[in-house]
């Protein structure tokens, strides 16, 4: 007779639609007496699903239980639903739902990320979540989940075409430091994990990206931002992917002006990161004869910047670029019938 009336442990698929007409009446609101006994079984019920996800200290997630989880997510418009009423949820359930969703979009069933074809049908989830950048109470867990679904090569692509990717230079520069850091990491991931994706938007989107970017981003106010965005642009253009994209950048001489001076930052990390950009100018073998000009006017600062330029630990790499720039800029001539009518900039 024991556990003859023991509660029945439910099922992963009784789980997730139990949660979903929890979260389907916290969606549509209104009054209801039995309010806070629901958010609580809901913040429940949420908890247990990261659990199946995630598994246990000792114990790994079932692969069975995860699959038929991640399939009734997505059934019925569960994961939306759970995004949806975020807000409504308190701290701790906030924080178990972005880990429930960010783990959704790594799962495989029957070798298939159903989390890239739900979303693909469901893209106004991704303008859903770029907005979220708006309620800096919610901004850092709608930024993880958004990273986690940008995983999926044609939602990045989505995000990168859509509307949405401009609102990034003015998150970027949002004054509440942590909601700008997740933007930013979350802009970074848009412009380097799919690679051919990127090349091909920004060759597309190249002048309005580029103007964009070094009006706002490079020319910041804000320090943290002049950093974080000079690497971004040295990680992008190195990248041979955008060997292309490169190549028209440093063919423009009000780009080079822009390296040259971030050069002059007192920031060490600026100082490089700069540097790592304005050595392919020099480098360049077609140079436009309007940057050969700028190099020439400002040859003797620039050797004397160089001869002291120097990083905190030794780096081989750095030193040997950097003799190279020098020699480059050093055999420099004026090409027949150039005008040097530039004045210095360094």
């Amino acid at each position: 007779m024991k556990g003859l009336f023991e509660k029945k442990k439910r099922t992963t698929v009784e789980l997730v639609r139990a949660t979903r007409e929890l979260l389907g009446s916290v969606h549509v609101g209104g009054r209801d007496p039995k309010r806070e006994e629901k958010m609580a079984e809901l913040s429940r019920n949420i908890r247990e699903m990261k659990l199946v996800l995630y598994g246990l200290d000792s114990a790994e997630p079932n692969p069975e239980a995860c699959a038929q989880l991640t399939q009734e997510m997505f059934r019925e418009n569960t994961m939306r639903l759970l995004i949806q009423c975020l807000p409504k949820l308190d701290l701790e359930a906030r924080k178990d739902s972005t880990q429930v969703v960010a783990n959704l979009q790594r799962q495989q069933v029957h070798s298939k990320i159903l989390a890239s074809e739900y979303l693909a049908k469901n893209l106004d989830i991704l303008d859903l979540l770029v907005a979220g950048y708006e309620n800096l109470e919610m901004a850092l867990h709608y930024g993880t989940m958004l990273r986690e679904c940008i995983r999926h090569q044609s939602i990045a692509r989505y995000v990168l075409e859509s509307d949405n990717l401009p609102k990034f230079f003015r998150y970027i520069e949002l004054p509440n430091f942590e909601v700008a850091a997740d933007a930013a990491a979350t802009f970074k991931e848009l412009l380097t994990r799919h690679k051919s994706t990127v090349a091909e938007y920004l060759s597309m989107n190249y002048d309005w990206f580029f103007r964009e970017y070094n009006s706002k981003l490079l020319k910041s106010p804000n320090y943290i931002t002049r950093r974080q965005m000079v690497k971004l642009l040295g990680d992008v253009l190195l990248d041979r992917s955008n060997v292309n994209v490169m190549m028209r950048y440093v063919n423009s001489k009000d780009n080079m002006c822009i390296l040259m001076n971030l050069m002059k930052e007192p920031s060490k990390s600026i100082q490089i990161d700069a540097f790592h950009v304005f050595k392919v100018f020099v480098a360049n073998e077609s140079k436009p004869l309007e940057i050969v000009s700028i190099l020439l006017a400002n040859r003797t600062k620039l050797l004397r910047f160089f001869s002291e330029f120097k990083t905190d630990k030794e780096d081989t790499q750095f030193d040997q670029d950097k003799a190279q720039v020098m020699k480059e800029i050093d055999k420099l001539e004026f090409r027949e019938h150039q005008q040097d009518t530039t004045p210095a900039v360094l």
